[in-house]
């Protein structure tokens, strides 16, 4: 069976924790940020889980992460 090819827009995107889950940033942070509040700024700066109704999406995008 011929090896698979990664998906690189989702692997510059995601990174597998050590529990098997994928890391995803979160969106709405790159600009128009003077109207947001700082706490909301944060939150938006930490990585979070992607769900689990994407993550075989994901996983198949990334067979080799």
């Amino acid at each position: 069976m011929p090896k698979l090819k990664t998906h690189r827009g989702a692997a510059k995107r995601f990174r597998k924790t050590a529990s098997g889950k994928f890391k995803r940033g979160k969106a709405y942070k790159s600009h128009i940020l003077t109207k947001k509040a700082p706490g909301r700024k944060r939150g938006l700066a930490r990585a979070t889980t992607v769900s689990a109704a994407d993550a075989k999406r994901v996983r198949e995008m990334l067979p080799y992460a």
